[in-house]
């Protein structure tokens, strides 16, 4: 799925306990950070005329979807978040809920379906495929996207934050209140 599918996914399942702002971080971003070696396109688009192209996207992207990275992940959490076990294992349930959207919604245009390769390096004998994975401009993709961000702006009009407090509490403010006005003055209108 979409990026912006999986940050707005760590969002929500960040706000199902009560955690402060840098654990609500920690966790929205454990949902974001098995895609890190999507960064790889860069240098593929870069190179991909030359006579020696870098295939780091193509070859690697999904690589980092592994139980090993989940617990590399987790353990970096437990030690940002203070030592909590309660956002660490938040954190390894939101890289999870990233594996499971990208088994059923990743396939490519090209209808490549992104396999999961869960206990590599130690094993490929588990990799997680599903022949119904839907395309990533599917409309089930959209569906959960749409959803997604309608539950993350009633979280910010009736908690007080967004995930734009990651980058900037004053930011967050603004939206919020810029949300709060739009709706709840038209309900209150109403």
């Amino acid at each position: 799925m979409s990026p912006v599918t999986h940050f707005l996914t760590g969002w929500v399942v960040a706000n199902a306990a009560p955690l402060n702002r840098r654990e609500r971080t920690l966790v929205t971003f454990s949902a974001v950070v098995p895609d890190v070696d999507g960064l790889g396109i860069i240098p593929e688009l870069l190179t991909r005329h030359s006579q020696h192209p870098l295939y780091w996207f193509s070859e690697y992207h999904h690589s980092l979807h592994t139980l090993l990275f989940a617990m590399v992940i987790s353990v970096i959490t437990f030690f940002l978040s203070g030592r909590s076990w309660s956002t660490t294992a938040i954190s390894f349930l939101a890289f999870h809920v990233h594996l499971l959207e990208d088994l059923i919604g990743a396939r490519g245009p090209d209808g490549h379906i992104w396999p999961v390769p869960y206990l590599f390096p130690f094993s490929s004998r588990l990799t997680w495929i599903w022949q119904g994975q839907w395309k990533l401009n599917a409309w089930p993709n959209l569906a959960i996207t749409v959803a997604l961000l309608t539950v993350t702006l009633v979280l910010a009009v009736r908690r007080g934050f967004s995930p734009v407090e990651i980058f900037s509490p004053r930011a967050d403010r603004a939206v919020v209140s810029g949300l709060r006005n739009r709706f709840i003055r038209h309900s209150k209108a109403a």
